[in-house]
C-alpha cells in the first residue's frame, strides 16, 4: 500500500498547525500561514513533500469548495444595497489598476496581450485576507470597510468572466469570432440553466431531500449538485471552479443555502487551505534570492500602485482623506483568485515561467504584509493629516454640513458608530432626552444629519471635538468604542475635560475593566460577559427561579468577576470611600403597584432592604428628605441610596407591592 499521500497530508498538517499556532498568538491571518507551510514543505526548500500532485488534486478540490460558497454567499439584494461602491468603485479601480500595470508591464518590452494578463491578476485583492482583518477590528460596518467590502464583492464577481476571457486572450484558437460566437452560446445556456435551476429544480430537490431529515443524504447532495455542475462547465472547456460558483449560485435563493453553507464550510477550509499550500510549493526561493532587488522593486510598485488607486478610488466615492488612505492599504495587496488565474495564464503560455516566479514572489509577499499595512493605517493617516493638507482633499469631495451646536447643560454625550451607540440615540430621542453623537464615519453623519439629529463627525480623541460637543457641561457621557486603546484615551480625554460626568464605557473584555476604570469611567460594561449574564437571567426564568433569587444571583456573578471595579458612582472622597459599590437609584411608583397611598414608614425601606430614600420627584417637583409620614403616589420617581443588589431587592418589592 502506498502510503505517501498520507505522509504528505501529516507533514502538511503537522507544519500547518505550527506555523498557524504562532500567527494566532500574533494575530496574524492563518492563510499566510498556510503560503509559509508551502514554501517550507515544497520542492525549493525542505521538499519533505513526496507525491505534489496529489496536493495540487487536493488544492483544485478546495478552489471548486470556495468558488461553490461564494455562490452560496452571492445575495442579489445585498449587492443592490451597496451597488454603487460595487459597480462604480469596483469597475473604477479594476480598470485603473489593471491600465496602470499593463503600461509598466509593457515598457519591459512584453506584449500588450501578456501586459493586459499582467494587468488583471493585479488588480484583485484578498477577500480572504481583509475581510477577516476588518472582522476582527469590528470595522467591516464602518465606513471605509463598506467601500472595501464592495470593491472585494465586484472583484469575486469579475473573476467569472475573467476565467472565461484568459483562453480568448491567449488566442488559443485561430477564429476569435467563432470563440465570441461559441462563448455567446455558451453563456445564454449558462445563464438559462441557473436561471431554471435556482427557480425551480434545486429548491425542490433540496426540499425532497431534507424531507428524509437524513443529514448525510443532505450532505451528498449537496457535493453531487457542486462537482456535478463543475464538471458540466468543464466538459463545455470552461473551469472547474466556474462551474462551482454556477453550483452555489443555483442554490443561493432557496431555504437551505445557509444550511447548505454550515455543512460545507469545514470541508472548504480544510482543502482550501491545501490550495494556500500549494501556491506556497510553487515559490522558488532560490528565484527570490537570485532577483531580490527585482522581487523587491515588484513588491514596492505593486503595493504603491494598488494603494494609489484604491484610495483614488475612496475619494470619488467620497472618503475624507483618511477613509482614502484606510481603503488604498485595504485593497493594496494581490489576492488569492490571482493565483488561479496566474496558473490559468501560465498553462497557455500567457506569461512565461520567469514571470510567473516573479508574480508569485511578488503576490505572496504582498499577503503577507497586507495585515501589517491595515494595522498600521490609523498612525499612517495620522501622521499624514498632520502635513499642510488642502481642506478639500481632508474632508473629501462631498464635505460635511457644519452645525451649529446651542449650549448644553446636563446632556447626553454618544461617542461611537456601533450599533449600542446608535442605538442608544434612538432611545435618547424617544425619551426626548437632550443629546449629541460624536461619530467618525462620514456617511452615518451624512445621514443622521438629514433627519435632523444634533451629531458632531470626527475623532473623539481630538479634544476640540469633544468641546464642541459641550463636554464639559454634559452630565452622562457613553463611549462605544471596539478598539480598546482608543476607548481608553478617550476616556482619559473627557476625564480631563468634564470632573462630574458619569462615564460609561463598553468593553470587550473583563480584563480591560481596572484599566479603563483608573482613567475615570464610572461604569464599564464588559460586552461579552454582560451578553452571557443576559442568556443565563432568560434560560434562569424558563426554569421559574423567583425573581427576588435570579437578582441575587445575577449580583453575586458580576460581583465575582468584577470585583471592587464594577460600576462605582463617581463620590466625593469624603463621601463613604470605603464603600465604592453605593449608588443613588431610581425606582418609579407605576399606576398598578399595590402601595400607592403607602406612608414612607408603613413600607419601610431601610428596615427591610437598606436603602435610604433620599428624595421623591413628583410631577417635576423634586421633595428632599421625605418624612415618615409623605405618602406615595401614582408616577413617583423614588431616589434611593445602597448597593445595586440592596436597589434590585426594593425594585422587586415595588413591583409586586410587598
Amino acid at each position: 500500500m502506498d502510503l505517501n499521500i498520507l505522509q504528505d497530508i501529516v507533514i502538511i498538517f503537522a507544519l500547518s498547525t505550527l506555523v498557524n499556532y504562532i500567527f494566532t498568538r500574533f494575530k496574524i491571518p492563518t492563510i499566510i500561514g498556510y503560503l509559509i507551510t508551502g514554501v517550507v514543505a515544497g520542492p525549493y526548500a525542505l521538499a519533505v513533500i513526496h507525491v505534489p500532485k496529489d496536493i495540487e488534486l487536493m488544492a483544485e478540490i478546495g478552489i471548486i469548495l470556495l468558488l461553490f460558497t461564494i455562490g452560496l454567499e452571492f445575495s442579489l439584494n445585498h449587492l443592490l444595497k451597496i451597488r454603487r461602491i460595487v459597480f462604480w468603485g469596483g469597475l473604477l479601480q479594476l480598470v485603473a489598476t489593471t491600465a496602470v500595470v499593463m503600461l509598466i508591464v509593457h515598457l519591459m518590452d512584453l506584449s500588450w496581450g501578456t501586459s493586459l494578463f499582467a494587468g488583471l491578476i493585479t488588480a484583485l485583492s484578498s477577500t480572504a485576507v481583509v475581510l477577516k482583518i476588518l472582522q476582527e477590528r469590528s470595522e467591516l460596518s464602518s465606513n471605509y470597510g463598506r467601500t472595501v467590502l464592495g470593491i472585494l464583492i465586484f472583484q469575486d464577481i469579475v473573476l467569472v468572466p475573467l476565467l472565461l476571457f484568459v483562453p480568448l486572450l491567449a488566442g488559443s484558437s485561430e477564429s476569435i469570432g467563432g470563440d465570441l460566437l461559441l462563448l455567446a452560446v455558451k453563456t445564454v445556456f449558462i445563464v438559462g440553466l441557473v436561471f431554471v435551476g435556482n427557480r425551480w429544480i434545486m429548491p425542490k430537490l433540496l426540499h425532497t431531500v431534507a424531507l428524509t431529515r437524513n443529514h448525510e443524504l443532505f450532505f451528498m447532495s449537496v457535493l453531487l449538485i457542486c462537482f456535478s455542475v463543475a464538471l458540466l462547465t468543464s466538459s463545455l472547456g470552461m473551469s472547474l471552479a466556474f462551474g462551482a460558483f454556477l453550483g452555489g449560485l443555483m442554490i443561493s435563493d432557496s431555504a437551505y443555502s445557509h444550511n447548505t453553507f454550515g455543512n460545507i464550510a469545514p470541508f472548504k477550509d480544510t482543502f482550501t487551505s491545501f490550495f494556500f499550500v500549494s501556491i506556497g510549493m510553487l515559490l522558488n526561493l532560490s528565484f527570490v534570492v537570485e532577483h531580490f532587488w527585482l522581487v523587491v522593486a515588484s513588491v514596492i510598485v505593486v503595493v504603491l500602485v494598488k494603494m494609489v488607486i484604491g484610495m483614488f478610488c475612496a475619494f470619488i466615492l467620497g472618503h475624507t482623506l483618511k477613509g482614502t488612505i484606510l481603503v488604498g492599504l485595504a485593497i493594496s495587496q494581490v489576492g488569492e483568485f490571482s493565483f488561479i488565474l496566474a496558473q490559468l495564464g501560465l498553462d497557455y503560455t500567457l506569461i512565461s515561467p520567469f514571470y510567473f516566479q516573479l508574480f508569485l514572489s511578488t503576490a505572496i509577499i504582498t499577503m503577507a504584509i497586507s495585515p501589517f499595512l491595515i494595522h498600521l493605517g490609523e498612525s499612517i493617516s495620522g501622521l499624514i493629516l498632520k502635513l499642510p493638507i488642502p481642506k478639500f482633499l481632508v474632508e473629501g469631495i462631498f464635505p460635511l454640513q457644519q452645525i451649529d451646536i446651542p449650549e448644553l447643560k446636563d446632556h447626553l454625550v454618544l461617542i461611537g458608530k456601533d450599533s449600542r451607540a446608535l442605538n442608544i440615540s434612538v432611545m435618547a430621542k424617544r425619551m426626548n432626552l437632550p443629546y449629541i453623537s460624536i461619530i467618525f464615519d462620514p456617511a452615518i453623519v451624512r445621514a443622521k444629519q438629514q433627519k435632523g439629529e444634533t451629531v458632531i463627525y470626527g475623532d473623539a480623541i481630538n479634544i476640540p471635538i469633544l468641546r464642541k460637543a459641550h463636554i464639559d457641561t454634559a452630565r452622562v457621557v457613553v463611549i462605544s468604542i471596539g478598539d480598546p486603546i482608543t476607548a481608553m484615551t478617550v476616556t482619559e480625554r473627557v476625564r480631563q475635560l468634564n470632573k462630574h460626568a458619569v462615564i460609561i464605557v463598553r468593553s470587550r473584555q473583563i480584563y480591560d475593566i481596572q484599566d479603563i476604570y483608573r482613567l475615570g469611567a464610572d461604569h464599564v460594561i464588559p460586552e461579552e460577559f454582560e451578553t452571557s449574564i443576559n442568556l443565563f437571567e432568560r434560560v434562569l426564568t424558563k426554569y421559574l427561579v423567583p425573581r427576588k433569587d435570579i437578582l441575587q444571583t445575577i449580583e453575586s456573578i458580576r460581583e465575582d468577576n468584577y470585583g471592587i471595579f464594577r460600576d462605582r458612582e463617581r463620590l466625593p472622597d469624603t463621601f463613604m470611600p470605603e464603600i465604592p459599590n453605593i449608588e443613588v437609584l431610581a425606582l418609579k411608583i407605576d399606576h398598578d403597584c399595590m402601595i400607592i397611598g403607602s406612608s414612607l414608614a408603613e413600607v419601610n425601606f431601610r428596615k427591610v432592604f437598606g436603602v435610604t430614600i433620599v428624595a421623591i420627584n413628583r410631577q417635576d417637583t423634586i421633595i428632599d428628605h421625605p418624612g415618615p409620614s409623605e405618602k406615595l403616589r401614582e408616577g413617583d420617581i423614588v431616589y434611593v441610596l445602597g448597593t445595586q443588589e440592596q436597589a434590585a431587592r426594593a425594585a422587586e418589592m415595588i413591583a409586586v407591592g410587598l
